[in-house]
């Protein structure tokens, strides 16, 4: 099933056909996080598994039958995910996520290598943990994928699920700074005491890391679509 959540259905309807969704839900106007948690609480109690996918996501064919066949079969598995092709906003590759099972043994420690866009939750565990924290404006995921893991496992398949669009616009790539001291201070607030006190040592070149990295990916997308 899919349910698609806006602030009115008729200005949807003008820009999606109503083939292509099952359930309109309002948004809540109180972030997207709200949102996107106000889609999946609407749902039907018969949807066992859930996820969400924003305007620059997309699945690959037969992702939601791959990662289906996993939650179905091992009831300990609470989310499944796999790699990501990135691409840039004319659809050009850049490069794949391929992840594994240490992306989420770095979940608490090391940036966000999990892709939310592919991946799949069983609704029980994301029902039972409380679903997203409306308080967070761009990672949510790490922190809804942190409290998953203290749930039950977190099972990596060894596939392409997903492609995410790489642009200025979005917000994952707009709202860089933000998002990356946001995401650290989730992984800080997940640790021990002890290990929070002393959390600065790699917190600090970690997020120099990560937003350098993300200027460079911007500068690639940005020589691209100038050649194109």
């Amino acid at each position: 099933m899919i349910a698609i959540v806006a602030p009115d259905r008729g200005g949807i309807l003008e820009q999606v056909d109503a083939s292509l969704f099952d359930l309109f839900v309002p948004d809540p106007n109180c972030g997207l996080a709200a949102a996107i948690d106000n889609g999946i609480r609407a749902l039907p109690e018969n949807i066992l598994f859930v996820n969400w996918l924003g305007d620059d996501d997309l699945l690959i064919d037969n992702s939601l039958n791959k990662t289906c066949e996993v939650l179905k079969n091992d009831p300990d598995s609470v989310l499944v995910y796999g790699g990501c092709d990135y691409i840039d906003e004319n659809g050009e590759f850049l490069w794949t996520n391929r992840s594994g099972t240490f992306a989420a043994f770095l979940l608490r420690f090391g940036p966000q290598l999990i892709p939310q866009p592919g991946a799949l939750i069983r609704r029980d565990a994301y029902m039972a943990i409380g679903g997203l924290n409306t308080s967070f404006k761009w990672a949510f995921d790490l922190d809804l994928f942190i409290r998953l893991k203290r749930f039950g496992k977190l099972t990596f398949l060894n596939t392409t699920l997903a492609k995410f669009r790489w642009h200025k616009g979005s917000l994952s790539v707009g709202g860089r700074n933000g998002s990356v001291h946001e995401a650290s201070e989730i992984r800080r607030n997940s640790l021990n005491p002890i290990l929070r006190l002393f959390s600065p040592i790699w917190e600090l070149p970690l997020r120099r890391i990560i937003l350098n990295a993300g200027k460079i990916v911007t500068k690639r997308t940005t020589s691209t679509t100038k050649m194109i």
